[in-house]
């Protein structure tokens, strides 16, 4: 089968198509033939070995998982005697292992029936961003300000759509590029960073760039608001943005305010709590062009979602 490959750390010149055997499915797994899958900050993470902590569980030296990719939507191949009510024909998307290519395996708990309504490379753009901003943004509307750092990017633009949808009057930061489409998916304001300081008081703070410092975010919440962490590519390259969640964690006993840095799980019943969620996909490519798309991601030129598409004719 095609898929993309790396034999080494690096950037997106390490990337190629090539051909390798298809996986087998034990009795836990369900093999899926992939028609989309996304692309993520994860998957960057996995190409680059950064942070170098990370490399515990990628490889030391080289990638241990050759062929990157976490989230996918297709049509269930075949499915392990011990894995669940999927069936053979099923169209599915969720979180699997080395998805950026025309099969990969998956456990039966992170994947979902896909609804009709949503096509394969809406649903591949869906898991590992939309369950993360889900997280963040909570169950519960805070009944206030929500400002939302990084709001042109995946799980940025997932936060917006979720915090809108439950009635918070929502404040995007993002690029001067992306502040069209922020307000386009119902951003009450935009504030382009490169023109505009950020002000203002806010109950729930999400931020994914990870640029900022605690101090300068903890000023912008209200005296028990709640701040929310993801990503930090910005941090060193032993800890990378590990570094400010250890503070976070540090601080948040002694304040009043109420910190967290959410380690996300796709479930299928998170899943199925997203399918009436648009996500929105700035660039969608064919498998053959991963590495495009993460230079592009790398470079922070795609608004919301790339996805990558698989020809199986």
């Amino acid at each position: 089968m095609k898929a993309i490959v790396q034999d080494v750390y690096g950037n997106a010149d390490v990337l190629r198509l090539a051909d390798v055997d298809p996986p087998t499915p034990g009795p836990k797994d369900v093999l899926v033939r992939v028609h989309a899958a996304g692309v993520d900050r994860g998957a960057w993470h996995a190409m680059t070995g950064l942070p170098l902590i990370a490399r515990a569980g990628f490889g030391p030296r080289r990638p241990r998982n050759p062929t990157p990719g976490m989230d996918l939507a297709g049509v269930v191949e075949a499915v392990g005697a011990e894995a669940g009510d999927l069936k053979v024909g099923d169209e599915v998307f969720g979180s699997g292992t080395s998805t950026w290519a025309e099969y990969a395996l998956a456990r039966p708990g992170k994947l979902a029936r896909k609804p009709a309504h949503l096509s394969f490379e809406q649903a591949a753009a869906l898991p590992t961003s939309a369950c993360t901003a889900r997280r963040m943004i909570g169950d519960a509307a805070d009944g206030g300000q929500t400002l939302i750092i990084g709001a042109g990017g995946g799980v940025g633009s997932f936060a917006v759509l979720l915090a809108t949808a439950r009635g918070d009057r929502v404040t995007g930061v993002c690029s001067t590029g992306k502040v069209a489409a922020v307000r386009s998916i119902g951003a009450d304001q935009v504030i382009d960073y490169t023109r505009e300081p950020l002000t203002g008081r806010y109950e729930l703070i999400v931020d994914v760039a990870g640029n900022r410092s605690l101090r300068e975010l903890r000023a912008l919440l209200t005296p028990r608001g709640r701040l929310m962490l993801a990503g930090g590519e910005d941090g060193g390259r032993w800890l990378g943005g590990m570094e400010r969640s250890l503070r976070l964690f540090a601080l948040a006993p002694f304040v009043k305010q109420r910190l967290g840095a959410p380690i996300v799980l796709t479930r299928r019943d998170v899943l199925e709590t997203l399918t009436g969620v648009t996500p929105l996909i700035g660039e969608v490519h064919p498998l053959a062009e991963a590495p495009t798309a993460m230079a592009r991601l790398a470079a922070g030129q795609i608004t919301g979602k790339a996805v990558l598409t698989v020809d199986h004719s």
